[in-house]
Order: C-alpha cells, then structure tokens, then sequence
C-alpha cells in the first residue's frame, strides 16, 4: 500500500513532549450506564501503562470502598513501567485545617509518588458553593499545595471551571494559580469543567496563563465535550502553550463525556508532530482502545477516528479501481500507525473488482466463477434482507462456501425449542440440539438438552454442551451484543426478522447476520455462524 502521499504531508516529529494524562478509571466511570469492579480497573491500568500514557489517575481515596481497595491492590499487584499512578482529591475544606482534613489525609495513605486536588478558580463558586471568601479560597489552595509538597508528594492542581472563572474574574483566577505554584505545584490545570468553551476562548486564555506564569509550572489542559470541541479545544490549548492534556479512552465521561485521548493523541503525534506516547505505543492505541471498551462492556463506535471498525473502511464502489492503485488518496493517514487497518466493505452493489479486492484482504483465492457466484448472492441475499456491510463474518463465511470451502466442525441434525409458562406466571424456555462434532467417518453424534433465559441463551448453551469436549477454544467466545430489526412492520408478528449478533473472543470481534421470518430460525443462522467463525479463527 503506498502512503506517500500522507507521509510527505506530515510534519517533521519535533522535541516537544506533552504530558498525557488519563481520567478513564475516575472520569470515564461516571457516564451512565458504565461501571467497573476493581479487577476491572487493574486491567484497565495495565492497558494504559501498555499504551504509555504518562499519568494515570486511579481514582478518589476514601470516597468509596472501591477506590481505597483498588489504591491497596495498585500498589502490590501492578508493576507500571512508563505510567505513573496519580490519586485524585480536593483542597481542604473551607476554614479547616491541613492535618486533620481526612480528604489530604487519605491521599497520602494511598502511597503514590503524585497527587492532582481539585481547586475552586471560579469566583462564583467559592462565593456561593462553598460559602467564604475569596482569600479564603486561595488560601485553600495554597495550604493544601503547601501539606502535600511538603509530605514529597509531586502535586498538581485541576483548577475546577477556571474558563468560566477567568471570564467572568481573570485577577481572582490568576490568583488562584499563584496560590498553587507558589507552594510548589508541578502542574496547574486549567479545566473546561462545563464544556462550553470554544477553541478561540480556550487558546486565547492559555496564551495568557502562559504569559502569566512563564516557565514557572507545567499548564495542563482538562475539557469536557458538551459543545463537540473537547478535542478541539485540547489542542488550541497545546498549541497556545499547554505541555500536559487530561483526557478518557474512547472519550467516556459524564454528560456529554471528556477529550477522547485516542483522538486527541494521534492528532497532536501525527499531524504535529509531538511526542505524546513512548517510541513505538502508538500502533498500540487502537488495540488498546478495544481491549477497554470490552472490560467496560461499552462498545467502541465503529466511526470513532484512527481507532473505530469504520474510521478506513471503504465501501468502494465507483472508486474500487483508484483505490487499488493509491489508497493513501482515500486514507489521511497510513491505518497502520495507530494499529487499525484498511478494511473493503461489500455490499449488493458490489462488481468485481470490489470482490476481488475483499478477498485479498481476508487472503482468500478466488477465481472469475467464485467472484460471479459471490455477486450473485449478494444480490439474492440482500434482496432478502440481509446486509452484509453490517455482518463482516457473515460475508467471509459466503465467499469462502462460493469458493468450494465446507466447514467440517460439526454439522447440526436438528434443533428444538420450548417454552413453557408455569403455575407462577413465569416461563422457562428449554432447548434441544442434536449434532454431528466433526467430519466423515469420525464424526459423532451428540444430544443436548438446555434451559435459558430465552430461546437464544438456551440454544447457545445447549449447542455449546455439544461441541465443548471437541472445541473448549469456544468458552473464550461470547456474544456482546444481540439486534433485531423488523423489515416490513405491516405484516405485523408475520414480519421478516433481521437479527445481528456481536461476538468476541478478546482479541478479535465480529458479526454475523440471519433473516427469516421466524425469529428463533434467523437468530439460529446468525448465532451457528459466529461459532463457526469463531472456530475458523481461534488463537492457536
């Protein structure tokens, strides 16, 4: 694949490093419907040492009985080799004292080398929030800075809505800055805590900061996404000055989440040319951002930049041909320097060179009769209703059987559902698979019988039953998502069902796809096709 293109148009990698810093394990756990055991977040943690971010915030001690386990397993079962694992809190309280203040406190007994409190930089906060003055305030600042440098803790300072504040009163924000590097902060780290600024406000503010406090202090960058521009945003404020970004994988976070780090990343090291991963981690981003995703149970967007399914995938078409023959036309970067690669995605449409192309890339040979036989298909199936741009592993399966290619992992006789409704009112479903495990003359025939929350759970557990003793390989599979559509709504319960299922095996994902216009016979196809794959590709 030829990348001259994009690689004569990317920037010469300068000196200048920027500080990464991820939130995933405090920030990213406060979407909704997001949560994570402590087992959880130590995978999570090695994930991004792996990548090599920089600092690695590992949550709030003391504020629940989570984080204080997780801080006490940190320190005895992680070993970071480039991550430095960061305890978050807060200032102390307002007219208290440093030494009995169980937030500082608690911060220190977490035994890490950083800390990074937040501190109050908007007026309108420390006068209506929390009550007191605005030297009071300050003073907050100063003291905590003070208590924790002074215990050898390197301390940075997240300065909460200092956009906003600056805004509204730049000299106390300034003030508030002071108060932190004077006592010895590392970093002083200007939040966008509401997310509402813009890029112009965002560089214009950081270059006076910069100005402000010269080469005193690192300035970091800390923005949330509630108008878009978080990444944006995070960016302006490098270029204007900021040597240290605050972000989540994947860009997980409350409301509208935070800066994406597997964005803001690759923009900042491939288009700018900085240095914001380790020699050699890059490449690792888009494994690592899956690897995440998957602990959290929160899929990935196939469209997310550099690391989603779809951010190089080509649904070809008329530009088959002058892809073929200069890709990096079509790509703004070579897919291979954040881990992802070039994928072709077929459709009804398809002719043959886009048919080719596809059987290149899955390394399957094929000759005029099987691309035509392919084409064929396509065109029946999707008239059915199938859509094979949404069922990778479906597709693969139908350009491999059009090549003369069987599965010979098991053959299924006959399956069987029934559910029941008991005296209670509640039903059970229970499923029945008779199967032959293997080809030919060895093959044997196995009988398994199954109960589940729902005909799909029995049928999955049953046919697992079956093929286990022959493939444990299949206990590393499991289904992650389960979809259906319904294609023509006016025929009512008689409608053509469209049924999707996600698997994964941890290190590779894909989907399968049945249609009929029998719900179990469509999510029977689609789930048979998934172990099928799921065998076809199992790590040795």
């Amino acid at each position: 694949m030829n990348q001259a293109g994009n690689q004569q148009n990317m920037p010469a990698p300068t000196t200048r490093l920027v500080e990464v810093f991820d939130t995933t394990l405090r920030d990213g756990l406060q979407v909704e419907g997001v949560s994570a055991t402590v087992d959880d977040k130590l995978r999570i943690a090695e994930q991004l040492d792996h990548l090599g971010v920089h600092f690695i915030e590992g949550g709030w001690p003391g504020a629940n009985p989570k984080d204080i386990e997780f801080f006490a397993r940190a320190l005895n079962e992680l070993t970071l080799t480039t991550s430095t694992m960061v305890a978050f809190g807060s200032t102390r309280r307002p007219r208290g004292k440093v030494d009995d203040d169980a937030t500082l406190r608690n911060l220190l007994d977490a035994n890490t080398s950083s800390v990074c409190i937040v501190a109050k930089s908007w007026d309108y906060h420390v006068l209506e929030a929390l009550q007191t003055t605005l030297d009071e305030g300050e003073a907050m600042i100063a003291d905590s800075v003070a208590y924790l440098h002074s215990a050898g803790r390197q301390v940075m300072v997240d300065m909460e809505h200092f956009f906003d504040g600056y805004k509204r009163n730049p000299e106390f924000a300034l003030r508030a800055l002071e108060a932190a590097v004077v006592k010895g902060a590392s970093h002083v780290v200007l939040c966008d805590t509401n997310g509402g600024s813009l890029p112009h406000e965002v560089a214009a503010i950081v270059a006076d900061v910069q100005r402000h406090v010269g080469n005193d202090v690192i300035i970091g960058i800390h923005c949330h996404d509630d108008t878009g521009c978080a990444v944006a945003n995070s960016m302006a404020a490098v270029l204007a000055g900021a040597g240290h970004i605050q972000g989540t994988l994947n860009g997980l976070g409350e409301r509208t989440g935070n800066c994406n780090l597997t964005t803001v990343i690759p923009n900042l090291q491939i288009k700018l040319g900085m240095q914001c991963l380790p020699d050699g981690r890059l490449e690792r981003l888009t494994s690592v951002s899956n690897h995440v995703a998957e602990v959290l149970n929160r899929p990935l967007n196939p469209q997310a930049p550099y690391v989603g399914s779809s951010a190089f995938a080509h649904k070809a078409g008329l530009h088959v041909s002058a892809i073929a023959r200069a890709r990096d036309a079509y790509e703004h970067v070579a897919p291979e320097l954040v881990g992802n690669g070039t994928r072709f995605v077929v459709s009804e449409m398809a002719g043959k060179a886009t048919i080719q192309m596809k059987a290149e890339e899955l390394g399957l040979p094929m000759d005029g009769p099987a691309v035509n036989q392919v084409i064929d298909d396509l065109k029946r199936l999707e008239h059915e209703g199938f859509h094979f741009e949404a069922a990778d592993a479906s597709l693969e399966l139908l350009m491999r059987h059009a090549s003369g290619w069987e599965q010979s992992f098991f053959k299924v006789e006959s399956m069987r559902v029934i559910t029941d409704e008991l005296p209670s009112g509640d039903f059970t479903t229970e499923a029945t698979v008779k199967v032959w495990v293997g080809a030919g003359d060895d093959a044997v025939r196995h009988v398994h019988t199954a109960e589940g929350n729902g005909p799909v759970n029995a049928i999955d557990k049953a046919l697992r039953a079956a093929l286990r003793l022959a493939y444990p390989q299949l206990d590393r599979v499991h289904l992650t998502d389960y979809k259906v559509r319904i294609l023509d709504g006016a025929t009512a319960t008689g409608a053509v069902t469209r049924v999707l299922i996600d698997f994964s095996n941890g290190s590779r994902n894909w989907t399968t796809i049945g249609v009929s216009s029998n719900i179990i016979e469509a999510s029977w196809r689609a789930l048979e096709e998934g172990l099928v794959y799921g065998l076809l590709h199992a790590p040795a």
